[in-house]
């Protein structure tokens, strides 16, 4: 069977509480064997460590506070993160980044929390799981200032520009698409965006719940819910626009994946 790790699946939320198990079979009869369930603020990054505990070898975990949460930035929380980091489950620093558009942390709060996680990102060597909204400059700017320092980067459920592309590969950036290239509405911009993200730096997502792509032929299985067992349709719809043959996307994307998080 063909084989996927789906990069960013937020199962710690309220939307899987009452039938995770059978969300997680599906995924792995859909050929999605890994999934990296993300961290948001700290009651989310010890689910996420909870799950990667009880789903051995599927299941893995990042920590990071995102940036909605960036006013609960405190010594202790860094500590807290610091911590929870070295876990054998972990395998990247966030959700964190700059959310300027909805902004329910300040914007200053948001650098703040940005900027001392990427020096826990430094000072441990770990990946960064990157998120960027209506911030390109900023957040570009923030990286800019001490990519030479970091490890891996990867900017997570990218929806942007052919521009904001050539931003990321010029600073060595991975790059992961979700079901937001299915939406005929939304989608424009990404569509032609992915034709030049280089081969070794695609990695494919669900965002699950969210995004659940718009095109879906089939029925979902819960109203407007998104699951990691979707990502194989994610997969083709990227390689289309990518204009490459669906299981060239597909490897490319698990390899890369694999390398990024150190995956066995």
């Amino acid at each position: 069977m063909t084989q996927y790790i789906d990069i960013g699946v937020n199962l710690t939320g309220s939307s899987f509480k009452k039938d995770l198990p059978e969300v997680i079979e599906r995924a792995q009869q859909s050929g999605v064997e890994k999934l990296i369930v993300t961290g948001t603020d700290s009651y989310h990054s010890e689910q996420a460590i909870t799950l990667s505990e009880q789903y051995q070898s599927v299941c893995y975990a990042t920590v990071g506070l995102h940036p909605h949460h960036a006013s609960d930035l405190s010594q202790d929380l860094v500590s807290e993160m610091r911590e929870m980091l070295w876990h054998r489950n972990v395998v990247a620093v966030g959700e964190c980044g700059l959310d300027f558009n909805r902004n329910f942390s300040t914007r200053q709060e948001q650098i703040r929390a940005f900027e001392a996680q990427l020096e826990i990102a430094i000072e441990l060597q770990k990946p960064v799981f990157l998120h960027q909204r209506d911030a390109h400059d900023d957040f570009i700017s923030i990286i800019k200032s001490c990519r030479s320092d970091l490890g891996q980067l990867v900017a997570h459920c990218f929806t942007g520009s052919i521009e904001e592309v050539n931003d990321f590969v010029t600073l060595d950036m991975y790059i992961g698409v979700t079901g937001w290239i299915c939406d005929e509405r939304r989608g424009m911009s990404l569509q032609q965006a992915v034709k030049h993200i280089p081969m070794d730096r695609i990695m494919i997502e669900s965002d699950a719940p969210y995004l659940l792509p718009r095109d879906l032929q089939e029925k979902p299985v819960a109203k407007n819910r998104n699951e990691p067992c979707y990502l194989p349709h994610i997969a083709s719809a990227v390689a289309r626009h990518m204009g490459i043959e669906e299981k060239q996307l597909i490897t490319a994307a698990y390899n890369n994946s694999c390398e990024f998080f150190n995956l066995g």
